[in-house]
């Protein structure tokens, strides 16, 4: 089983510095749409609902408060935005119906599957094989380059300690190589509060990576395999609909304590074509003594790591006949016990990566080696960013949530006075601080 090792990508708790790269896109006119996107019911704000252009591959996703940014080149304004968003019913709204801060309503779907549909798989064991075995003929089978927005965030307790966010492109290989996907970093910054975060001697690690290997497509070997999928114990739920498709929503389980398998959760698989849509799930943390220190990769011999979430979610998008990976999150949280401390630390570490332009590319369109990011790297502190309201330009973005915001105006706060100070130390003619 290789729970460890996808873990270990995901989280090893090593600091490796990384110089940054930034790089210019090509396009300069474009327009800014902003809104949320709300139940229509209770008026609740909805989550990770996905915006994408009809006949470009240019989107966006929903923050957790429902809101957006959507940044659309000017040749492109006369397309429509398809709104999707799993369990409820689909939406295209033309562009120009876009007011100053749009609020979208989407309404509950009502998914009801035919008797052929529902009796095509009364095992729900064979329907997971299947959509294995298929993958490569719904799943991509080209080499396609994307350009992806990523965020992570660090919290001791409730309080943000770490924030970086960074624009990626993302050579995504075929699902029928061996070639592992290549991470080139564009545009970065990052800002981390280590008097706050280094309490214990504990620097945490994330990076886009921990985000591309919950493409389980690509990467099932680390949860599905020939030789584990028998630990599971699958199970039909109630269908569900999403982009006006139905899908299967499968619950899986390990069997017994005793499977050598680590995970609980949802498939949901595209009734039609078997292609996997999303899925949900997480670390089986039952056994805690199981996973004491399993994230860790350098500590001190005083410090305990036990974790106490580890909850991972990835969304694949259909283009044509094929489906393609488009968004993903992950989210741990873990004390760290520290001999002789009066208090233990708990943070969580949240990141997610959502694609926001992709290509099929060229024979030509490479990474260089140079150029690629490592699956151990994290992305170098870089603050200057925050204090420069245009910084991302025209590229798409997870619209920051209030949590982040108020993170980042505390930062620039930060900036200025530092600014004041240097000034401050010029006209006096002393060094400055």
């Amino acid at each position: 089983m290789r729970t460890k090792s996808l873990n270990k990508h995901c989280f090893s708790l090593l600091v490796i510095m990384l110089t940054t790269i930034f790089c210019v896109s090509a396009q300069s006119n474009f327009t800014e749409f902003k809104g949320k996107v709300v139940d229509i019911q209770n008026n609740k704000y909805l989550e990770s609902v996905s915006l994408n252009l009809n006949k470009a591959n240019i989107g966006t996703i929903t923050n957790s408060e429902g809101e957006f940014i959507l940044k659309v080149p000017e040749k492109y304004l006369d397309l429509k935005v398809i709104v999707t968003l799993l369990g409820y019913n689909t939406r295209v709204i033309p562009l120009s119906e876009f007011t100053k801060n749009i609020e979208i309503e989407l309404r509950e779907a009502v998914t009801e599957l035919s008797p052929v549909s529902i009796n095509a798989y009364k095992d729900a064991e064979k329907l997971v094989r299947k959509v294995f075995e298929d993958k490569d003929k719904n799943a991509q089978n080209e080499s396609i380059y994307m350009t992806a927005f990523y965020r992570e965030t660090i919290k001791r307790r409730s309080r943000n300690v770490s924030l970086t966010e960074a624009v990626v492109n993302i050579l995504k290989q075929p699902l029928n190589t061996f070639k592992h996907d290549a991470i080139q970093l564009g545009k970065a910054r990052k800002s981390t509060d280590y008097k706050r975060l280094d309490t214990v001697s504990v620097k945490l690690q994330g990076g886009p990576f921990s985000t591309i290997y919950l493409d389980i497509m690509k990467y099932p070997e680390y949860i599905f395999t020939d030789a584990s999928i028998p630990g599971y114990e699958f199970s039909f739920n109630s269908p569900s609909t999403i982009n006006n498709r139905n899908v299967y929503v499968v619950d899986f389980k390990p069997k017994t304590k005793r499977s050598n398998v680590d995970y609980i959760g949802k498939l949901y698989i595209d009734v039609e074509t078997l292609a996997l849509v999303s899925a949900d799930y997480a670390l089986d943390l039952s056994n805690k003594r199981k996973y004491k220190n399993m994230f860790v990769r350098r500590k001190p011999r005083d410090v305990v790591v036990y974790p106490l979430e580890a909850n991972y979610h990835v969304d694949y998008k259909a283009k044509g006949n094929k489906w393609y990976y488009s968004y993903s999150n992950l989210s741990l949280t873990f004390k760290v016990n520290k001999k002789r401390a009066l208090f233990n630390k708990v943070y969580t570490l949240s990141s997610e990566m959502a694609v926001t332009d992709w290509e099929v590319t060229a024979t030509e369109k490479r990474i260089k080696n140079r150029d690629r990011l490592r699956p151990t790297v994290i992305i170098t502190d870089a603050i200057s960013g925050f204090s420069d309201p245009d910084f991302w330009g025209e590229f798409n973005l997870i619209e920051p949530d209030k949590s982040i915001e108020s993170a980042i105006e505390k930062i620039q706060k930060n900036i200025e006075k530092q600014k004041e100070k240097a000034a401050k130390a010029s006209r006096n003619g002393t060094p400055s601080p």
